[in-house]
C-alpha cells in the first residue's frame, strides 16, 4: 500500500537571523540557503524517509526551480511521476526567516501551486485504489482540496487534513470528509474562533470540530505534545524533550510520522506517538525536508529516546 501526498511543492529561500525583524525593520542574517519545500512536499519526504511507500501528486513551474525540486523529491524516494510542469507559471517560493531560538516566519508565493486544478484530480483517482491514506494541506486552492477529499472518501481512503496555512472559512461540507484533521494551536483556534493554549481548551476545540463532522481531531501543542479526541476517547501524548533549533517543518514531519504509523497498521495512539517523535527529530536540523530523519534513526530515537 501507498500514502498519497496531495499538495504544494515550493523551493524555499530561508535566511538565519539573529531574531525576527519587526514591520519597517532591517537586520542583518547569519546564513542563507536553498532548499525544497512547500507543506505537501514536505509531508511526503517525511513519510517516504520512514520507509513508506509515497507519491506526490501536484504542480512545479517552468523555471530553474523545477528539476532541483523534482530531483529532491526522488532523492528521498517521493514518487513524482504525477507531479505536472506548469508552462504557465513559476514554481511556489517560500521565503522564510529563522531566528537563533529556531522560531521563524514565512512568506509563501504559491506559482504553480495555484494551478492544481481538475487535471490533478483526475490522476489522483487513478492512484486511490492502492493508498491507504491521502494527506493534504491548504497551500493549493481550497476548492481542489475539498474535490481531492471527496474522491478519496469515496475510494475508501483516510483522508488527513493539515489545516495550514490557517483559515477560518473552510466549507462546512468539507469536514465531513476529513477522518483526521491535524491543527496546531494557532489553527485550531481560528478554525473554532477562540483561543486555544492549553489542553483544556485544545479538547474543547476539538469537540466542536468533530461537531462538524470530522472524526478524529489531533491538536498539536508544540513542545508540550499532543491533544487527540476521537468519538471513543481523548488523550494526550507528550513532546520528546530535544534541544530544538528549527521548529520550520515541525508540522510536517508530525503529519509524515502520523500516516506512515497509520499504514503499517498501528493504533492511533502509537501513530501520534510516531508524529510527536518525527516532528521533536525535524525540529534538532535546521531546513525542512533536510531535517526529515531516516528510519534508523527514527526507529533508535523512538526506542531510546537518543537521537541516533
Amino acid at each position: 500500500m501507498t500514502i498519497i501526498v496531495f499538495g504544494s511543492i515550493n523551493i524555499d529561500l530561508a535566511a538565519k537571523t539573529p531574531r525576527l525583524p519587526q514591520p519597517g525593520e532591517t537586520i542583518i542574517g547569519s546564513n542563507f540557503f536553498t532548499a525544497g519545500g512547500g507543506k505537501g512536499a514536505n509531508q511526503a519526504v517525511a513519510a517516504a524517509r520512514l520507509g513508506t511507500s509515497t507519491h506526490i501528486i501536484g504542480r512545479v513551474g517552468n523555471d530553474k526551480f523545477a528539476e532541483e525540486l523534482l530531483t529532491n523529491l526522488q532523492s528521498y524516494g517521493v514518487n513524482t511521476d504525477n507531479v505536472l510542469i506548469d508552462q504557465n507559471t513559476h514554481s511556489g517560493v517560500a521565503i522564510i526567516a529563522v531566528d537563533e531560538t529556531g522560531q521563524n516566519n514565512i512568506i509563501v508565493i504559491p506559482g504553480a501551486n495555484n494551478n492544481v486544478g481538475e487535471a490533478d484530480i483526475e490522476r489522483l483517482k487513478k492512484l486511490l485504489t492502492a493508498a491507504t491514506s491521502l494527506l493534504l494541506q491548504l497551500e493549493i486552492p481550497l476548492e481542489v482540496v475539498q474535490k481531492a477529499a471527496k474522491a478519496a472518501r469515496q475510494a475508501g481512503v483516510r483522508v488527513i487534513l493539515d489545516p495550514a496555512p490557517a483559515r477560518a472559512d473552510l466549507p462546512l461540507e468539507l469536514y465531513p470528509l476529513i477522518d483526521i484533521i491535524t491543527p496546531n494551536e494557532v489553527e485550531a483556534g481560528q478554525l473554532v474562533g477562540f483561543r486555544v493554549n492549553d489542553t483544556e481548551t485544545a479538547i474543547l476545540a476539538a469537540k466542536q470540530l468533530q461537531e462538524r463532522g470530522v472524526k478524529n481531531v489531533i491538536v498539536k501543542l508544540g513542545d508540550r505534545g499532543a491533544v487527540a479526541v476521537t468519538a471513543d476517547e481523548t488523550f494526550f501524548v507528550p513532546a520528546f524533550a530535544v534541544e530544538a533549533i528549527d521548529t520550520v517543518a515541525a508540522g510536517d514531519a508530525f503529519n509524515g510520522g502520523l500516516a506512515s504509523a497509520l499504514d503499517a497498521g498501528l493504533s492511533l495512539s502509537e501513530a501520534v506517538r510516531w508524529g510527536a517523535a518525527a516532528g521533536a527529530l525535524c525540529t534538532t536540523k535546521v531546513g525542512a525536508q533536510g531535517a526529515m530523519c531516516d528510519r534508523a534513526t527514527f526507529d533508535n530515537f523512538l526506542h531510546n529516546r537518543v537521537i541516533g
